[in-house]
């Protein structure tokens, strides 16, 4: 089993799925996520832009390899759209994929692997020896519900190959700055600062040259940029929904 340090957010351990030590093990579906309830920040692929524009900003990370992510919160410890035990508040809200695909993902099992192999997160409670649920295998083969974890795996593993690449074209266009956003909120003498993430600079953006834009609006690249940059509104609505909710933020964050 891996150990925690290494693993990526929401996971505890990773174990690879064997149709001989897991021939009797069952998923259970459930409708609450606990590992969610505290995460205000979670990870996302380029193609989720245009869907999740609608509900959360969507922000980089700060460093050298950031990557896209969903803001659910803007304070640490802070969802506003899962209550504390960790269900959906709104049942039209879209789930990033990252979020569906725990407990499962693709990993290698050793360092000079060459093929990713079907893990998942053992302290998982939707996947187990359990007298209910779907069972995993038959006749020692995957059943369909596997397969079709199997197919989302593989296409999560594609999209965030293509969000390497988005990420990458970014950096060498030097479109990213440092992000800060300063929210009034009534009756209170102080604004509160967010800083800790990085957003598209505008300014460079319009700056572009004629080839350099024409590139980026072909290969699809400009409107997720601007998916980026409309979402940002969404900041005061998501101040406005921890004020309603008692979860008043501390005066200043780093994503």
């Amino acid at each position: 089993m891996a150990s925690a340090p290494q693993l990526p957010l929401f996971y505890n351990g990773l174990e690879p799925l064997s149709s001989e030590a897991h021939a009797n093990y069952r998923i259970r579906p459930a409708n609450v996520a606990p590992f969610l309830a505290q995460q205000h920040a979670v990870p996302l692929t380029v193609e989720e832009f245009p869907l999740v524009q609608r509900f959360m900003p969507i922000v980089f990370s700060v460093g050298d390899d950031a990557i896209p992510i969903g803001l659910m919160g803007l304070n640490e410890g802070v969802n506003v759209f899962v209550d504390d035990e960790g269900k959906l508040i709104q049942d039209d809200f879209y789930v990033p994929a990252y979020i569906r695909r725990y407990p499962y993902m693709l990993a290698r099992l050793s360092p000079d692997a060459q093929e990713l192999s079907l893990c998942f997160d053992p302290t998982s409670d939707t996947i187990g020896p359990f007298e209910d649920g779907e069972p995993m295998f038959a006749d020692g083969k995957p059943t369909e519900i596997v397969q079709n974890v199997l197919q989302f795996t593989e296409s999560f593993e594609q999209a965030g190959a293509r969000t390497s690449q988005f990420m990458k074209e970014l950096r060498e266009m030097d479109l990213l700055m440092d992000g800060e956003v300063s929210i009034q909120q009534e009756g209170v003498e102080q604004p509160f600062v967010y800083r800790g993430f990085q957003m598209v600079d505008e300014q460079k953006l319009a700056d572009l040259r004629g080839d350099q834009l024409r590139k980026i609006s072909q290969s699809g690249m400009l409107p997720l940029l601007y998916a980026h940059l409309f979402s940002l509104a969404l900041m005061r609505e998501i101040f406005s929904r921890q004020v309603r909710l008692g979860k008043m933020p501390q005066p200043q964050l780093s994503f």
